[in-house]
């Protein structure tokens, strides 16, 4: 294990998968508190540590509670969470002071980078990854820094769709992260299979992706790596549905003021009520498809260092 340090509360199951070597993926916690409306969240949770369990990998979700890491949180932890009223989204900047008050905090994808780093995990699921926010504000998500400072594979159906996304894939490149499409030649747009931006390089088949993850990490860059895994066909929104819905819901923000980490729960929750729920279906499809090329990815790679 990479980390001894009595913040970090880690399940026997994960333990003994660490220690042994065996495929681990690690799944973040605020989809439970922010991403899904309650129960969707919970039950979204489930999903994907038994889409992980079905390819052969150990499942991790991380949260923090009272004053602990807690990985590998239990059903009645992540219904607790949910039900909690004011749990805070973790981040780079607000975890060590959260960590230390005692708060219940969900984990965001950089939040949750950091945590699989410090133990090891290679492989994290996710829906889509922070990035550029659009217009003029500055506002660059956490995630980007984290994708900067960790070297963990990211599956993801590519960055929230309410983002920048050609200033997001732009940022990627600056700070040296490869994207790495799955079956496909463009950076998903999460509710949409494409964006007309190209990966770095396609794979079809997850033992060459696994390899070229494993050569990233091996040389030594010190970044994480995307893995740009398009939503199912039968799940993606309509073009016309996403981008009226989209166009609307960034209007509503617009007006309401809504800034900084209220935007995407905003955007979110809007996006769900103008689809008329679709976009949550679709959500909870990505998420469970993420969680089972994790799963195999994270098979492959163990497979791959034993092999070496």
């Amino acid at each position: 294990m990479a980390v001894q340090d009595h913040r970090f509360q880690i399940s026997d199951t994960i333990a003994m998968a660490l220690a042994e070597r065996r495929p681990v993926v690690a799944l973040e916690t605020t989809l439970v508190t922010h991403g899904l409306p309650h129960p969707d969240g919970v039950r979204a949770a489930l999903e994907l540590e038994a889409a992980v369990v079905a390819r052969g990998a150990v499942p991790a979700t991380i949260g923090v509670v009272a004053g602990a890491v807690r990985v590998g949180m239990t059903a009645d932890e992540l219904e607790r969470m949910a039900e909690t009223r004011g749990v805070v989204k973790l981040n780079l900047s607000n975890f060590a002071a959260e960590l230390v008050s005692g708060t219940t905090g969900s984990t965001t994808v950089a939040a949750t980078m950091f945590a699989a780093a410090r133990l090891g995990i290679g492989v994290f699921a996710t829906g889509g990854i922070g990035g550029v926010h659009r217009g003029d504000s500055g506002d660059v998500s956490a995630d980007l820094t984290a994708f900067a400072r960790y070297p963990v594979a990211v599956v993801c159906a590519g960055a929230k769709a309410i983002l920048d996304l050609p200033r997001t894939v732009e940022m990627l490149e600056t700070l040296g992260v490869p994207v790495l499409g799955f079956g496909t030649n463009e950076f998903p747009a999460f509710y949409r299979r494409s964006s007309g931006l190209p990966v770095d390089r396609r794979f079809d088949t997850i033992e060459s992706l696994a390899a070229a993850v494993r050569a990233h990490f091996a040389l030594g860059f010190g970044t994480g790596v995307v893995v740009a895994n398009p939503i199912p066909h039968r799940f993606e929104l309509p073009r016309e549905v996403y981008e009226t819905a989209l166009a609307a819901a960034l209007r509503e923000a617009a007006a309401g003021g809504v800034t900084g980490r209220a935007v995407t729960p905003f955007l979110l929750d809007r996006m769900r009520a103008l689809t008329e729920g679709s976009s949550v279906t679709s959500n909870r499809a990505l998420l469970v498809h993420n969680a089972s090329v994790a799963g195999d990815l994270a098979v492959a790679m163990a497979s791959s260092a034993v092999a070496g």
